[in-house]
């Protein structure tokens, strides 16, 4: 799943990638920007593709729709399926950002959400490294992964015939960006320029 924001509201799109890779329905739900429903939206746009064949889910990063922080946790326990996020880009954290940009409850529900989530595992995937956080999938650390405590972004990578790291690598067939993933914010992007359009027209 992968979202594109537009002014106030997020499109959240789900693509359904069998594993030979091929696309096999796509839904899509919407979420506030800014708001605190983005694990809600995952939720009901599992529930509304409601195909029992689907073995996993990946979602697109943890805090999309500016900060609508995600319950990987919550997300795993309400749809019975592993959750992974994956990101593209190193990272000291988002805390730090959560803080200069909320206050009060906003806040303190952030950082919650923030802190509850499993670390990140670095894995390459074709010459490409991404980051993946998973739930309900084993996610075990190379036994060679101790990072260099002088570079702040660094973590430990995850043992390459782990179940997080063979779903990541099995469903991305070139580049680093899971086919799930890519289809799914083509469809976001697509569905969210298709709603500005249609509001211009009323």
């Amino acid at each position: 799943m992968a979202f594109s924001d537009a002014e106030s509201v997020a499109t959240c799109a789900g693509a359904v990638v069998r594993a030979d890779r091929v696309v096999d329905g796509l839904a899509y739900e919407r979420c506030t920007v800014g708001g605190d429903d983005a694990t809600a939206t995952v939720v009901a746009l599992v529930d509304s593709i409601d195909r029992p064949d689907i073995a996993a889910l990946l979602l697109a990063g943890v805090a999309p729709a500016w900060f609508n922080v995600l319950d990987l946790p919550r997300i795993h326990e309400a749809t019975g399926l592993p959750t992974l996020a994956v990101s593209f880009e190193a990272s000291p954290g988002l805390a730090p950002a959560i803080r200069a940009e909320f206050d009060g409850a906003d806040r303190a529900w952030r950082l919650d959400s923030y802190d509850s989530l499993p670390p990140r595992r670095a894995l390459t995937v074709n010459d490409e490294q991404v980051f993946v956080r998973a739930v309900g999938a084993d996610a075990a650390v190379a036994a060679d992964a101790t990072p260099n405590a002088a570079d702040a972004d660094a973590v430990p990578r995850l043992a390459p015939n782990c179940e997080a790291a063979q779903l990541v690598r099995g469903f991305t067939p070139e580049g680093g960006r899971p086919e799930p993933l890519r289809v799914a914010r083509l469809a976001a992007r697509a569905g969210r320029e298709l709603g500005t359009r249609l509001t211009a027209r009323d």
